[in-house]
């Protein structure tokens, strides 16, 4: 008996590894390539920023050289605040805005109260100092707030604050901001009486913030210092006679002033009461000649304070324009950033807070030690370096440099961007590429694989001789399509040979078996002896079975070419599968058979002979197996989905290893001395039905108690018969 190939995974060896998987591993591959390439331009940028920070700790230590010596500029204040009544103006470390609120200020500068505390018309006063800007902050107790009426030409009939000072000419200084609600405010020069605006527009130089508060108003004014003439005619520094007042009104409709809370003393002499700024103009001239104006350069004395500030660097509120590859780019370094501080910290390389950082300069250059540091604000990374000035070996101050990362390695990131852009817009297109090319190689292959899987049906028979995919190609699938369509022609060739190879047996030995039976036959006439003796029917019964062999491989040879050269007719199954049934009986008279199904006529497009074929051979399979004094059972039904025949035996149950094979060919379950069968009945059957649009099936019976095969072929006319399946069929067998 042979056994059907079947395929299986047994004795494969490596991992199973797809097209898809190795695309996306090699894809993954390729992204390496540009991350590595950007973790080298990060090394790049740190070796950059590092050069930087050398190059301003150098210069820091440069401008300490000017400053070394000059105890006059660092050592002591402008004046002595001992000997003065004096509003001092704390520096301010940080960009302040203008919203009513001290909060931005830094270290907050300590604040002075006039007037009785929180009582009606008393001010909280604190002042600053940031560049060559003056900043005033002060908090009014007003249980009643009057508000400038703008059909009032006076000014002095609402509440407001007045700013009073001796220029350097001599003469007086009047500047009177009108309060309001919330919002920005509005500042006058006023005259002599404080009753009328002079004539011109208003002071936009000075620039304010009113804020309504639960006990009155929240006011931050910025003047720039130049409007008071700061140190002419006078110590370095100094404003002299520089005072404050809050004008209160309560009464909206008289708008009498009810009182004036001042901060300038109470006698008339304003001589020897003044504002200091801690800032020293010569030192400020002489850092300005230096032309640092690209660095933020401060001067502090050991006390930490500000005496001179120069130059700026770009912050998070002014953005430089990057080019547009850098800006397509930034997605793509943002994910790098990321995964940086993933995988490797801070992409910046440690950065400290801004306040850290400076403290730990300041620090480090008032203990003798210059220092350099990277610090973040926001979205801004500067670099801040520190250097000590010294007098007689002892530090009087020091000069802190500062200038943002971003404007020193703009020009090379912008560079560093566009050869980022470009490598990945290559690799995109190169992975493009590479799908396309996989994904045609991949298409191509599963083509050649199903049309080659195609040439051969599920029982092994040819259905062409050769493959139409990729045979034009000249590549390697090419010649793969062209080998597997040389190998169909000679496999569909040695086919032929096969086919033809019974019938040219049958022709060739049955003249010599017809010669030997007449031979034979001759003999048992001319001698009784010869004619009564058990080997001349011995030799007779194997020229016979001979011949039977020769007949049997004929016919399932010819069986596929005479079915494909017949032209069915449309018959009545159910009267031939009925009346065959009957005449086999009567002819088996041992045997009992019974028929079941249908009582109608059942119409098939099939030759009557052909449906005797499959019966023929169903019934001589059950005949062999069946049980002694068991019935063998043959049933036809219609259903909407066809005809079933059904033949069922008791006996011998399948096992499931020969179910697969049972309808194959030289393949039977018959012992070894019936040597009159070659397992080609079932075969036949599969093939009949096969050409008529059917299939043939063998089950056990649900009982257990036997088998039973069943052919299904189409119906030429629907006949509504209440549907029986064929697990209904294997129990009622």
């Amino acid at each position: 008996m042979t056994r059907p190939y079947r395929r299986t995974d047994r004795g494969l060896r490596g991992p199973r590894l797809g097209t898809k998987l190795a695309l996306l591993v090699l894809t993954l591959t390729l992204v390496l390539v540009p991350w590595l390439s950007f973790l080298a331009l990060d090394e790049v940028g740190r070796a950059l920023a590092q050069m930087q920070s050398h190059y301003q700790l150098l210069t820091a230590k440069n401008i300490a050289t000017v400053f070394n010596g000059r105890d006059d500029l660092l050592a002591d204040l402008p004046v002595d605040p001992s000997e003065y009544e004096t509003l001092i103006a704390e520096p301010i470390s940080r960009p302040v805005r203008l919203d009513g609120r001290a909060s931005d200020w830094g270290a907050v500068p300590g604040s002075r109260t006039f007037g009785t505390e929180g009582q009606d018309g008393s001010l909280a006063l604190s002042l600053g100092n940031r560049g060559d800007m003056l900043y005033i902050y002060t908090e009014i107790t007003d249980d009643i707030r009057v508000y400038r009426d703008p059909e009032y030409l006076r000014l002095d009939n609402a509440d407001q604050l007045r700013l009073s000072f001796v220029r350097g000419d001599g003469k007086d200084g009047r500047v009177a901001v009108a309060l309001s609600e919330s919002g920005a405010t509005t500042a006058f020069w006023m005259d002599a009486d404080w009753r009328y605006a002079q004539a011109g527009p208003p002071e936009t130089r000075v620039k304010g913030f009113v804020r309504e508060t639960a006990d009155g108003f929240a006011l931050e004014l910025r003047a720039p210092l130049e409007i008071f003439d700061t140190g002419v005619g006078g110590p370095a520094g100094v404003i002299h006679a520089f005072g404050l007042a809050f004008v209160d009104v309560d009464d909206a409709d008289s708008r009498v002033v009810r009182a004036i809370t001042h901060s300038l003393p109470t006698s008339q002499d304003r001589e020897g009461f003044g504002l200091v700024t801690l800032r020293s103009p010569e030192t400020a001239k002489i850092l300005q000649g230096l032309g640092y104006a690209d660095l933020h350069v401060r001067v502090l004395d050991d006390q930490r304070r500000i005496r001179a500030e120069e130059g700026s660097y770009r912050t998070a509120e002014t953005p430089i324009e990057r080019s547009w590859e850098a800006s397509a780019m930034g997605w793509l370094l943002g994910g790098r950033d990321a995964l940086s501080r993933l995988f490797g910290g801070p992409a910046t390389g440690g950065t400290e807070t801004a306040e850290s950082a400076r403290e730990s300069v300041v620090d480090a250059a008032l203990a003798g030690e210059p220092l350099s540091l990277r610090r973040r604000t926001g979205e801004t990374e500067t670099i801040i370096a520190g250097h000590p000035i010294t007098s007689g070996g002892a530090v009087i101050g020091l000069v802190a440099v500062e200038q943002n990362i971003d404007d020193i390695l703009f020009f090379q990131r912008d560079s560093i961007d566009k050869i980022a852009l470009v490598t990945v817009l290559s690799f995109l297109v190169v992975l493009l590429c590479l799908i396309v090319f996989a994904g045609r190689l991949t298409w191509r292959i599963r083509r050649l694989r199903s049309e080659t899987a195609a040439a051969i049906d599920d029982v092994g028979r040819l259905r062409t001789n050769a493959v139409t995919s990729g045979m034009a190609s000249a590549d390697e699938i090419g010649d793969l399509a062209r080998s597997v369509s040389n190998m169909l022609g000679r496999l569909e060739h040695h086919n032929s040979f096969l086919q033809r190879m019974p019938r040219t047996l049958r022709h060739e030995i049955n003249n010599p078996l017809n010669t030997l039976h007449t031979s034979l036959e001759h003999l048992a006439q001319e001698s009784a002896a010869v004619r009564d003796s058990k080997y001349l029917e011995s030799a007779k019964r194997g020229v016979l079975r001979i011949g039977a062999i020769v007949e049997n491989l004929a016919d399932a040879a010819n069986l596929e070419d005479s079915l494909a050269a017949e032209d069915p007719e449309v018959v009545d199954v159910q009267r031939i599968v009925e009346s065959y049934t009957s005449n086999y009986g009567a002819t088996h008279t041992g045997q009992q058979f019974v028929y079941r199904g249908a009582r109608q006529a059942t119409y098939a497009r099939i030759a009557d002979y052909r449906v005797e074929q499959i019966l023929d051979k169903l019934i001589d399979n059950a005949v062999d197996f069946h049980r002694a004094n068991s019935p063998i059972t043959v049933q036809l039904d219609a259903d909407p989905a066809g005809l079933r025949l059904t033949v069922a035996n008791r006996g011998p149950l399948l096992s499931p290893e020969i179910v697969g094979s049972l309808f194959e060919s030289m393949v039977s379950r018959r012992a070894a001395e019936n040597r009159l069968h070659f397992g080609l009945g079932l075969y036949v059957v599969r093939v009949i039905a096969e050409q008529h649009g059917g299939t043939v099936r063998a089950m056990n019976l649900v009982d257990g108690s036997g088998v039973a095969i069943t052919v299904r072929l189409p119906l030429v006319e629907a006949v509504h018969v209440p549907a029986t399946t064929d697990a209904a069929v294997a129990a009622s067998a």
